[in-house]
């Protein structure tokens, strides 16, 4: 498995697959390991995809200091990574919550990126609100599903009180994905299985994201970026998605039809297409 010293010296690995370009590819969850990415629906026939499990997580090792799981902190892993590559600049893709850690590696070292590619991203790291409307919204799309009535009341109480319970949180799980089939249901079991709340809670402790400090930057950052939204992605609805990819004076939004929050499981073809042409 290969590895290489982070900034504070925890032994980081990275998962490399395919040929061609290499595309390094930061997971979200917060803090996942790289796994579920899998080969993202194909790319790796396209490109050589980098993949890097952060600090904490599948083979990286633990680090000494916890305050460096901050999203801020892990920055520096990726540019610890293109430096250990040998690469001058980088494509960089970011999942999901992962898309923190590479907005703002794009915000702090904008010479190092070549193209950035955001995957149904977190909207919280760049100050875009998601409204409880757009959700519900959204949500009742799905309303000829057999599993909406549970999900939906599931969608309504969080919406009510705020807070959502791992019970709720496992009602709700359907409206993350485009079709809640085998494949779907095996890789959220899976996901839950390398949960780690405390984790993400560091992730986001104090001080990890400064959205007005962030979009400043972004205002001109001048490399192409391409933001993939889920049709239905409840998490990332496309409205938010949209004025996500506003802050950047060279982005293009792409909405994938009929596809959740990770839109290479529901349409592998569709996603692998769109994001090679923008990175060709």
């Amino acid at each position: 498995m290969p590895r290489f010293s982070a900034f504070d010296g925890t032994l980081l690995a990275f998962h490399a697959s395919g040929d061609g370009e290499p595309l390094v590819c930061v997971p979200g969850g917060p803090m996942q390991d790289s796994s579920y990415l899998g080969d993202l629906g194909g790319l790796d026939a396209r490109r050589r995809l980098v993949l890097l499990d952060p600090r904490g997580t599948g083979e990286s090792a633990v680090p000494e200091d916890p305050a460096s799981y901050r999203c801020d902190r892990q920055v520096d892993d990726v540019e610890a990574l293109r430096v250990h590559l040998g690469l001058e600049r980088i494509d960089l893709l970011g999942h999901s919550a992962g898309t923190n850690v590479a907005v703002q590696y794009a915000q702090r070292r904008p010479e190092r990126v070549r193209r950035l590619v955001l995957v149904t991203p977190s909207a919280f790291g760049v100050g875009v609100a998601v409204t409880p409307e757009d959700r519900l919204d959204l949500a009742r799309l799905r309303r000829d599903e057999p599993w909406f009535p549970e999900a939906f009341g599931a969608l309504e109480e969080v919406v009510a009180t705020g807070t959502a319970g791992p019970g709720t949180r496992e009602a709700l799980e359907p409206f993350w994905h485009g079709r809640w089939d085998e494949r779907a249901q095996a890789l959220h079991a899976a996901q839950v299985a390398r949960r780690d709340d405390a984790l993400a809670a560091a992730f986001a402790a104090e001080g990890a994201f400064t959205p007005e400090e962030t979009r400043r930057a972004l205002a001109d950052f001048d490399r192409p970026v391409l933001v993939v939204a889920g049709e239905v992605d409840l998490n990332s609805p496309p409205p938010a998605m949209r004025e996500v990819a506003g802050i950047f004076p060279d982005a293009r939004l792409v909405v994938q039809p009929a596809a959740g929050h990770y839109p290479w499981q529901d349409d592998p073809d569709a996603f692998v297409t769109t994001v090679e042409a923008f990175l060709s």
